[in-house]
């Protein structure tokens, strides 16, 4: 009996010895695998919100433009693949080049106006006198205001029976077609782009001016600088780089501007369109139930290239400075 219960348990010490020797031969996970692997993961699950939103309201149209850009694609109907008609449509269409001409004139009025003017207010605000914080409420005020509200504004004050015209009369001066001129329209509107990004690029300037070193306008001073001299050779210097970006943002924000020329100048661009931009000519093209959305797409594809060339360009003449 001694020998046949000896042999029962010689089996199940050896089962015993085969499963030790099985978990000793797997490779066991050092103490922080896991920890670090949760933490490379980590990163992309904070930044999976984000990435869907880019991808969704971004990355999807615009791939979307560039595809629909090479159809013949309306509002209703799918298209079908075109090639560059569209493109070269756009080297024949007179209206295109109207609107490229005004978006171009509106960048050479609005930019070098928001360049300077913004600055020259910073310099007037930056300093803390009493009821300065007021002034520069009621200069960022046009900033928060709504455009539509900001256009309706305008439109009342420079209508032909407007407030402007009124006050003309009666100091004896003729009427002054703002509205229904077309030079005056579009000048009236880079007015309006003007005032109301005046506030927004202030702040930026007033952001750049705090970090100007007070020494070096003493130091301008002692030698015998006046105020217009060390602006030139003290303050310009100093706030160049954020002069370059003011420059960057406004150039793309006035050549895809829309809302200002179409609340004054109305759906149509003024007298026979003449005062439409790219975005409003877009807007036209591609809307309705009979809209083109296919050449609207390369006109979109246009106004793309156009800005970034302008950002290319605003870069290039930054490093040409700094070299």
């Amino acid at each position: 009996m001694a020998s046949s219960s000896s042999t029962a348990r010689e089996p199940r010490a050896l089962s015993r010895e085969r499963r030790a020797g099985s978990r000793a031969a797997s490779p066991q996970p050092r103490p922080g695998t896991r920890v670090r692997r949760q933490l490379s993961t980590s990163p992309w699950l904070f930044a999976a919100p984000g990435l869907l939103v880019v991808g969704a309201f971004i990355l999807y149209p615009f791939v979307s433009t560039v595809i629909n850009s090479f159809t013949d694609r309306r509002t209703l109907i799918p298209g079908a693949f075109v090639g560059l008609a569209n493109f070269r449509e756009l080297l024949h269409d007179e209206m295109f080049w109207t609107a490229l001409r005004n978006s171009t004139l509106y960048v050479l009025g609005v930019v070098p106006a928001l360049v300077l003017l913004p600055l020259l207010l910073a310099l007037l605000v930056q300093k803390n006198i009493p009821g300065i914080a007021f002034f520069r409420s009621a200069f960022y005020t046009p900033v928060v205001a709504s455009i539509v509200v900001v256009g309706l504004i305008w439109v009342w004050l420079l209508d032909e029976r407007g407030l402007v015209n009124a006050l003309l009369e009666a100091v004896g001066a003729g009427k002054v077609g703002f509205l229904s001129d077309q030079w005056l329209l579009l000048l009236s509107a880079m007015a309006v782009t003007v005032w109301k990004g005046l506030g927004y690029y202030m702040i930026i300037y007033l952001a750049a001016l705090a970090n100007v070193p007070r020494e070096l306008h003493e130091a301008a001073a002692v030698d015998g600088a006046g105020a217009v001299r060390r602006f030139l050779t003290v303050t310009v210097p100093a706030v160049r780089s954020t002069m370059v970006l003011v420059g960057a943002l406004s150039s793309v924000a006035a050549f895809k501007v829309f809302s200002e020329v179409y609340l004054m100048a109305g759906p149509d661009g003024g007298p026979a369109g003449e005062d439409t931009t790219l975005v409003m000519l877009v807007q036209r093209t591609g809307t309705g139930l009979t809209g083109r959305v296919g050449y609207a797409s390369a006109l979109s594809v246009v106004v793309f290239v156009v800005t970034v060339a302008l950002m290319l360009l605003v870069l290039r003449a930054d490093r040409k400075e700094d070299a």
